[in-house]
């Protein structure tokens, strides 16, 4: 729904000003369709604002000053410092990363900053930008959240929670 929202909401206000000087209304009334609507009108404002007065209208390159901003989270601020900046500075973890890092037993948390945590601590950091993309596209096509296509994954050999590698080891015993 945001991929649908965005292109109407970035034509109305193509500068951060706009949104800045906007009547919440007509942010609100863009973005209705994304459920929330109030207050994520409120978050975008209260981004613009900040980032106007605090930051001269530059998109900050910390994630401490990142999650200062209204409506931003670790999960964004990962996204925004390594799609503008290309820092490693965490794990963007997202539903599929959380649901398929717990089926490689790499986190047995459900909480999103300890499964980031136990994440950086067992990836390489060369590999924390990709990894939530790659998560995502798997958790999309053959390991979705209704039902696991194992037999058709490129990981079937190697993931703990496979059952096609179950079965081939069940058979061999």
């Amino acid at each position: 729904m945001v991929n649908k929202t965005t292109p109407a909401l970035f034509q109305a206000f193509p500068e951060l000003n706009d949104y800045a000087r906007a009547p919440i209304a007509q942010i609100e009334k863009l973005i209705h369709s994304t459920g929330f609507y109030r207050n994520k009108a409120r978050n975008i404002q209260g981004f613009a604002r900040k980032v106007l007065q605090e930051h001269d209208g530059k998109i900050p390159q910390t994630l401490a000053e990142l999650t200062g901003l209204p409506g931003v989270g670790r999960k964004t601020a990962n996204v925004v410092l390594q799609e503008l900046y290309g820092i490693p500075s965490g794990v963007v973890v997202d539903t599929h990363v959380a649901r398929i890092s717990k089926l490689f037993e790499l986190t047995k948390s459900k909480n999103p900053v300890i499964i980031e945590r136990d994440l950086m601590e067992k990836l390489p950091q060369k590999y924390w930008i990709d990894w939530s993309l790659y998560m995502i596209f798997l958790g999309r096509s053959s390991c979705t959240a209704r039902k696991r296509f194992c037999s058709d994954c490129v990981l079937k050999d190697i993931c703990p929670s496979s059952e096609t590698r179950i079965q081939k080891e069940s058979q061999s015993k």
